[in-house]
């Protein structure tokens, strides 16, 4: 079903270029700016790691440092390779130097810029390796056991702690599940930092961090192993730290992070600065680790009406497809998002639903788009609830979808039982297997429901887009048109961590990582 509706080609490719353009826009303010979150992302990349005897992560040691002294925009790198420089210290020897008040970055002895990268590149280099023997790794094994061309069958794991995750992951992968997603705890996206090591008591999820990545990673590739098939991991690469939790991932082999230019300003209140130039570096890494992001378009319509507001998603999926590029990450690991929330109650809903699912492939084609299943209308109904979730999957066989988030016929009542997941499971398999070559054998109505339908939408979306590139792309977030929700360009939280580039600032690890694509 790759052409099946009969969109407006002039409109898809005015949209493209209107989003490309605002892309381009806004790349040449990120290229003049760096954050203290893209800085401590240096530091974890260049080996830094552990925390101080008050539990503070050491990349915020060295990089609250380096604000102190004013010289936030010279850079991490540029730093720590003078401080290599003048002691011979390793970067990690270098933040305990700091931690302990016997280094002081704002008083090394000059070098040359020369002398400072020689120290620093091979630090870089090797750390750059490390990442490409993971993609390396994740490639052997869907070599061994071949990768799934269906609709990959996503599901969550939400306790607080990450023991009892790994244990529900396991029997999930066990059940069939393809990719495992560990919701992150209520509130992490807004911690300036990264917690450390294995958590137990997260609220609505667990903590992200770089253990508990570890430990998830070498569970699923432990039952991977039993069940002879590669089972992906997945986890939320967003808010404050967002580079910082691309850099954990991409060291712990991660596949899947969830990662929206635009989520955290919207539905965290994230200075929309801080958040741009974050996603960023955020990008280029998971572009190197060979990561599928995962962006939040299906959070627009838990907010906005899904009939109303269909257009801010298409938009959004536009734009989100070229800050991806900008960053190097190319369309085949863009999961770009939307979500099935027509309310039930509203007349050929159903069609609505297929036109925009069949539109987004079209005009996507070579995206893994993460489909989202209801939400916003399940009412704890469960009976209700599971005739929803079969219509959700419908769509998804018909139109090529490829990360099915399975939806859960308990939602509105509690996090999902295992026995949840066993049944939703089922219910889609069912669905695959009786339905998996239909979307070949139907067609469209020309000018019928499904093809005006669509065609209103991306009109509607080429517009906006139109506006945007006019106004730009920090005033159309001041005049609240995505998701109903005004966010003011000096507004929010984490500005303060927003500095200029000095011309002296140099960050290896975009240089090696974009070189490498």
């Amino acid at each position: 079903m790759t052409e099946k509706l009969r969109l407006n080609q002039e409109n898809v490719d005015k949209a493209r270029a209107s989003a490309k353009r605002i892309a381009e826009d806004v790349q040449s303010f990120i290229d003049l700016h760096t954050t203290v979150t893209v800085e401590r992302t240096v530091c974890r990349l260049l080996g830094i790691d552990g925390i101080n005897a008050l539990d503070v992560p050491l990349p915020n040691v060295v990089v609250d440092h380096i604000t102190e002294k004013g010289l936030l925009s010279v850079g991490a790198a540029y730093l720590i390779g003078s401080a290599m420089v003048a002691t011979g210290k390793t970067p990690q020897e270098i933040a305990e130097a700091i931690d302990a008040g016997e280094t002081d970055l704002s008083s090394l002895p000059p070098a040359s810029i020369e002398a400072i990268r020689a120290a620093i590149m091979p630090v870089a280099e090797a750390t750059v390796r490390r990442i490409s023997g993971n993609v390396a790794q994740r490639n052997e094994y869907l070599n061994e056991y071949g990768d799934k061309t269906d609709p990959y069958l996503y599901v969550i794991v939400a306790t607080g702690n990450i023991y009892e995750d790994i244990t529900q992951a396991k029997a999930a992968a066990k059940q069939g599940a393809d990719i495992i997603a560990v919701i992150r705890t209520t509130g992490q996206s807004l911690l300036d930092y990264v917690p450390y090591g294995a958590t137990t008591e997260g609220f609505g999820g667990t903590y992200a961090t770089q253990e508990n990545f570890r430990l998830m990673r070498a569970a699923l590739d432990e039952v991977g192993a039993e069940e002879h098939r590669y089972i992906r991991l997945c986890n939320y690469c967003s808010g404050l730290c967002m580079p910082e939790i691309a850099a954990m991932g991409a060291l712990e082999r991660l596949d899947v992070m969830l990662n929206d230019a635009l989520y955290g300003i919207l539905f965290r209140d994230i200075n929309p600065q801080r958040t741009i130039i974050d996603q960023y570096m955020s990008r280029v890494i998971n572009s190197f680790a060979g990561v599928i992001i995962n962006t939040g378009e299906d959070n627009y319509l838990t907010t906005a009406d899904a009939v109303e507001e269909a257009h801010t998603v298409l938009a959004s999926q536009f734009l989100n497809e070229q800050f991806a590029l900008q960053a190097g990450l190319p369309e085949e690991q863009q999961g770009l998002g939307h979500a099935f929330e027509i309310d039930p109650d509203v007349p050929n809903g159903f069609l609505y639903e297929l036109a925009q699912a069949q539109m987004a492939r079209q005009i996507f084609p070579k995206a893994p788009l993460k489909y989202m299943p209801p939400t916003k209308f399940m009412t704890g109904n469960i009976f209700r609830g599971h005739v929803q979730d079969a219509l959700f999957n419908i769509v998804t066989i018909l139109t090529g979808q490829k990360l099915h988030l399975l939806g859960m016929l308990t939602e509105a009542i509690h996090t999902p039982f295992m026995s949840d997941r066993a049944l939703s499971i089922e219910n889609a398999q069912y669905i695959f297997r009786t339905m998996h070559d239909l979307g070949d054998d139907i067609q469209f109505k020309e000018g019928g429901i499904m093809e005006t339908r669509a065609n209103e939408v991306l009109q509607k979306a080429t517009d906006l887009l139109g506006e945007i590139e006019r106004i730009g792309l920090f005033a159309t977030l001041e005049r609240g048109i995505f998701a109903d929700i005004k966010r003011s360009r000096d507004g929010g939280k984490g500005l303060a961590g927003v500095t200029q580039k000095d011309a002296l600032y140099f960050n290896p690890f975009i240089e090696l990582m974009k070189r490498s694509l």
